[in-house]
């Protein structure tokens, strides 16, 4: 194994506090979905869903660049939702893939591609429930 790079980030009062990245470029209040603030914040399944979207895309360029498939661009949108159970709590992730320039079919296989090479699907596979929606524009 051949590290890249690798990314930090400190948070500091868990769901009510501040995250911060070494570099600065991230640096928010972070509170609980619809609790009451002062000031703007963000959650940890939006930083999440950010994430897996920006990765995803890229494993997405990456599968359409090998195949050499002309497209039209594509978008990934990521939604993480945090669940409830008897166990606890767990996230779910579903993921809307949007091709533009392609047939339904392609873009089906172009997804499912993506999500085997993807860092964050290998790292969610048999944890986190993730759903794949493909659209072809």
């Amino acid at each position: 194994m051949k590290p890249l790079f690798t990314a930090s980030a400190t948070a500091i009062g868990g769901r009510e506090g501040r995250v911060t990245s070494t570099d600065g470029i991230i640096d928010m209040n972070v509170s609980m979905p619809g609790a009451k603030k002062t000031e703007e914040a963000t959650n940890p399944e939006q930083l999440f869903a950010a994430g897996y979207a920006a990765c995803f895309g890229s494993a997405l360029n990456l599968i359409i660049g090998k195949e050499r498939i002309q497209t039209e661009g594509s978008s990934v949108t990521g939604h993480v939702t945090l669940n409830q159970s008897e166990d606890g709590f767990f996230i779910s992730v579903e993921l809307e893939v949007e091709i533009k320039g392609v047939d339904q079919a392609t873009a089906e296989r172009l997804v499912e591609a993506a999500h085997q090479v993807c860092p964050y699907s290998k790292a969610t596979r048999g944890n986190v429930d993730v759903k794949l929606t493909a659209i072809a524009a």
